[in-house]
């Protein structure tokens, strides 16, 4: 998607953090923009940010229930037309160890960051099929998702899947003429450490680990990282110049440390496949 001007951008989890930036960088870009989010203050609020010089409108919508996304992809298509570009940005972070198992949590983590995903794939792809134009789907995974630095992590596990998907669904979609980016960010100054302020009912209460556990200590660790990290606005830049460049990664971060683990996991897995090539090789 070379010319964005005009079209139209749909992003979830667009009332703060990456999603907003995103929205941003789409209005100053000519885009018309649907924010879709949970987060009813906020969301108000995010409109109002970006609608001076820009067709901006925002819609409730909970991504972990299909029929909500439909509804807010109506309002979208009502307001706008044609919606040409899907970021499925929102997400949420989420605690769970070795130590700490909360079923309710893992479900909840993964109803947001992968099914939502999914949902919004669900939606949006038969519509921009159908319309014939063109489009580009961006999908928010993580560096969590590419390693295993948060080790048993509902997080993680469902960035790491994003990120599968992500890639899977570029190969079908190239010859669509539609494009497909899966967003790696590091750690960023956003609320996700906050996210349980959002957690439905249904998950019951987040659970709150004790500070001086090692849970504990490892999420104060990351919420004072991504209150240090990298600008959301930067972020959405390089998202922009991965849409219009059809790039499939985008990682916000280099990193020597997750380089390393990166170099680490691929050659263990490259070792294990030479392992398996050696068992049945008769020579072998």
């Amino acid at each position: 998607m070379h010319q964005l001007a005009g079209k139209t951008a749909f992003v979830t989890g667009g009332a703060s953090g990456i999603g907003l930036a995103l929205g941003r960088a789409f209005a100053e870009a000519g885009m018309k923009v649907m924010l879709a989010d949970i987060e009813a203050g906020a969301l108000e609020a995010a409109v109002k940010s970006l609608a001076n010089d820009a067709e901006v409108r925002g819609v409730l919508c909970d991504v972990t229930e299909p029929e909500s996304l439909e509804r807010a992809a109506k309002a979208a298509f009502d307001a706008f037309g044609n919606v040409h570009l899907v970021c499925n940005n929102a997400g949420v972070g989420g605690g769970s160890g070795i130590d700490e198992i909360s079923l309710q949590t893992w479900r909840w983590v993964l109803d947001v960051n992968l099914m939502g995903v999914v949902h919004g794939i669900r939606t949006f792809l038969p519509h921009i099929r159908g319309h014939g134009e063109g489009g580009h789907i961006v999908n928010t995974a993580s560096m969590a998702g590419m390693n295993s630095g948060l080790g048993f992590s509902p997080y993680a596990a469902s960035k790491f899947a994003v990120v599968n998907i992500s890639e899977g669904l570029a190969k079908q979609l190239a010859p669509l003429g539609i494009g497909v980016t899966v967003l790696c960010p590091g750690f960023v100054r956003t609320r996700i450490w906050q996210a349980g302020r959002n957690r439905q009912e249904r998950y019951g209460p987040a659970h709150r680990p004790d500070p001086e556990s090692a849970a504990g200590k490892l999420t104060a660790q990351l919420a004072e990282l991504g209150q240090s990290g990298l600008d959301p606005a930067d972020v959405a830049a390089q998202v922009l110049a991965a849409i219009r460049d059809n790039e499939l990664y985008v990682f916000t971060h280099h990193s020597r440390e997750w380089r390393a683990e990166l170099e680490d996991r691929f050659d263990a897995i490259l070792a294990a496949m030479d392992k398996a090539a050696a068992r049945a090789s008769p020579t072998g």
